[in-house]
């Protein structure tokens, strides 16, 4: 019953990252309850869920979502009669599996992000504390006579990548040279005028989406960075013909992983709040692009959102943002005030 679940989830073109963990669920529960899949009920759905919810590590509330439609959708599986699992489960057992979780024991979607509310974007000294303790790291290393300077000065530099251009850690991870292209009409950034996302996150059984991400002129300060990890330091690193952007000491391709021990390196030097992790520089560019002025729109097309309303939970702007756009309104509000009683 497993293996043709993951078959059909297979013939959907779900990569084995999705099938994996939802077939290692099943077996969960299998394990906590003690019985077979067709033995199920509503009562040992809720009683893994509420055991999961205890202890000193309890999932949160999109986490148990997660399970819970998981374990409907391979009930789902076993339930369709094009499968004939209810045939044989009801000839060699006398029983046939059903949903577990219904609108009275499930969690429900009421709110569009469920998100740990922990998460936030970074502020503007925020910002510019996490990039100072990752300029300072290297010169650190140097003076205790240890190796890292030169990996130590590209995580100074891919940090900094990802708040200028927005993009996650697998896409950064996977941008090559050739994908840092010129704008015609935006000469002045060179080279870095744009960033070619083509492993940007895929929606379930889709390819990768890919996206271009232009430099915002607020942001320009990333291209003097840029230059100077390709031309000075990357070569240090003896790439040879590696495509990658960010490549390691070992000429291979820096991955998600590194570039995260990277973000949490520098976070810890810079003394920030453990809770703020390298997702929290989306969020920040995304922010701070809106405090610039930039139009939603534009804002959704550069990260790469479908739907501008996931781009407004990522967003998280100042009070003085706020401020200076209650001014803004209410001055208009006067303005117009004023010209219809003169």
């Amino acid at each position: 019953m497993k293996e043709g679940w993951a078959r059909q989830q297979s013939a959907r073109f779900l990569k084995s990252s999705t099938i994996d963990p939802r077939i290692r669920l099943i077996e969960r529960l299998e394990e906590f309850t003690g019985q077979y899949p067709w033995q199920w009920t509503p009562a040992e759905g809720e009683a893994f869920i509420a055991h999961l919810r205890s202890g000193k590590n309890p999932i949160q509330l999109s986490t148990a979502r997660t399970y819970e439609v998981t374990i409907g959708l391979f009930l789902e599986y076993a339930l369709d009669a094009r499968y004939g699992w209810v045939d044989v489960c009801l000839e060699r057992f006398g029983e046939v599996p059903q949903q577990v979780f219904h609108e009275g024991n499930s969690v429900l979607h009421t709110v569009e992000y469920e998100g740990d509310p922990r998460r936030r974007p970074l502020d503007y000294d925020e910002v510019q504390a996490l990039f100072d303790a990752a300029d300072a790291r290297p010169g650190k290393i140097r003076g205790q006579g240890r190796k890292g300077a030169l990996t130590a000065l590209r995580d100074a530099a891919v940090i900094k990548a990802i708040y200028a251009f927005g993009t996650r850690r697998t896409e950064s991870s996977r941008v090559d040279l050739a994908d840092c292209r010129r704008i015609r009409k935006a000469p002045q950034f060179g080279k870095y005028g744009s960033m070619m996302v083509r492993f940007g996150k895929a929606s379930k059984g889709a390819p990768p989406k890919r996206r271009t991400v232009l430099m915002v002129p607020e942001m320009d300060w990333a291209v003097e960075v840029l230059d100077q990890w390709v031309t000075e330091i990357r070569p240090q690193l003896s790439p040879g013909k590696h495509p990658a952007l960010w490549v390691t000491e070992r000429v291979g391709r820096l991955s998600p992983r590194s570039i995260n021990e990277a973000f949490v390196t520098a976070r810890k030097d810079a003394g920030l709040d453990e809770d703020l992790d390298l997702h929290c520089l989306r969020h920040s560019y995304i922010t701070h692009l809106t405090e610039f002025g930039y139009p939603a729109r534009f804002v959704q097309e550069q990260v790469g959102h479908s739907h501008a309303s996931t781009t407004a939970v990522y967003m998280g702007v100042s009070n003085e943002y706020r401020n200076t756009l209650l001014e803004a309104s209410m001055k208009n509000r006067l303005g117009n005030e004023w010209d219809v009683t003169s």
